[in-house]
C-alpha cells in the first residue's frame, strides 16, 4: 500500500454546489507545490450529487478517493473516518467551503516539521489573517462559545472551532481512536484528548474568510455542543480517555449520532 507524505480529508454533506471547487483547489495546490499527497472526501450520506462528482474526479485524478458513510452521521464521524483511514505521515482535515485556502496548509505542515504533534489553524490569534469577517452576531456567539469551551474544557487555545487541523499520523490515531462526539462538538474533544495524551499542540494563525452558506446554527448547534462539552467531561471522569486508542472509538454518545 502506498503511503503518501500528506493526507487531506474533506468531510462533505450535500456539498454539490461547493465540492467541485474544493477538489479543484486542492488538486491544483498539490500539483503546483509538488506535495506527495492524497485527497480523501468523506461523503456523509448526501442526498445530492456530491458523491457522483467526487467519483467523476477519481477517474482522472489518482490522488482523489471517495469514502462513503452510507447514511448521515455528522461531521465529527466523517472526519474520524477519514483520519483513521488516511495513509499519509501527516494527516489534516479542512472544510469543503475552503474558508481557509488550502495553501495555508503549508503553515500547519511547517509547525509539524518544527516538532508539533498537532497543528491547529486559528482565526483569532494575534497576526490573524481574516479576509472576510463573519456577521457581528456570528462573531458574538462564536466568541461566547469559545470562552465557555475554554472554561469548561480548560483548553488554552484562542480558537478551538476552526476546521483546519493537522496531525502526525501516530497522533491522529491516538486522538481519533478515542473520539466519541460525532457532530459539531468534536473539535474541543479532539483537542482535549490531544492534551490529555501529552501531545504538543501548536496554534497557527491562518487566512480565513467567512462563507455565507455556512450551515451551522449558533443557537441550535450551540446548545447541542454545550451538552457535548458536559459529555466530554463525563467521559474523562469515567476514564474513557485513559483507554488504549483503537481503530474505532466504540459506542458513541447516545443522542450525538442523530
Amino acid at each position: 500500500m502506498r503511503h503518501p507524505h500528506y493526507s487531506i480529508i474533506i468531510p462533505a454533506y450535500n456539498e454539490a454546489a461547493r465540492i467541485e471547487g474544493a477538489l479543484r483547489s486542492v488538486t491544483e495546490c498539490i500539483r503546483e507545490r509538488g506535495w506527495d499527497a492524497e485527497l480523501l472526501v468523506v461523503d456523509d450520506g448526501s442526498g445530492d450529487s456530491t458523491a457522483a462528482i467526487v467519483q467523476r474526479w477519481e477517474q482522472t485524478h489518482p490522488e482523489v478517493k471517495l469514502i462513503r458513510n452510507g447514511r448521515n452521521r455528522g461531521k465529527g464521524f466523517s472526519v474520524r473516518q477519514g483520519m483513521l483511514r488516511a495513509s499519509g505521515e501527516v494527516v489534516m482535515f479542512t472544510d469543503a467551503d475552503m474558508s481557509s485556502p488550502i495553501e495555508e496548509a503549508a503553515r500547519l505542515f511547517a509547525a509539524i516539521d518544527d516538532g508539533a504533534d498537532v497543528a491547529i489553524g486559528s482565526r483569532w490569534l494575534t497576526g490573524k489573517r481574516i479576509v472576510h469577517e463573519q456577521p457581528l452576531y456570528r462573531r458574538f456567539f462564536g466568541r461566547c462559545f469559545n470562552v465557555l469551551t475554554r472554561s469548561i474544557m480548560r483548553l488554552p487555545f484562542a480558537d478551538t472551532q476552526c476546521g483546519f487541523k493537522a496531525f502526525r499520523s501516530d497522533a491522529a490515531h491516538a486522538v481519533f481512536g478515542l473520539q466519541r462526539i460525532e457532530r459539531w462538538g468534536f473539535d474541543p474533544e479532539i483537542l482535549f484528548i490531544a492534551l490529555r495524551r501529552g501531545l504538543r499542540v501548536a496554534e497557527v494563525p491562518v487566512t480565513w474568510g467567512h462563507d455565507e452558506r455556512s450551515r451551522i446554527s449558533y443557537l441550535r448547534d450551540g446548545i447541542q455542543m454545550l451538552g457535548e462539552l458536559v459529555f466530554i467531561r463525563w467521559s474523562a471522569v469515567t476514564g474513557w480517555y485513559n483507554r488504549q486508542p483503537g481503530m474505532l472509538a466504540g459506542p458513541l454518545a447516545a443522542g450525538h449520532h442523530k
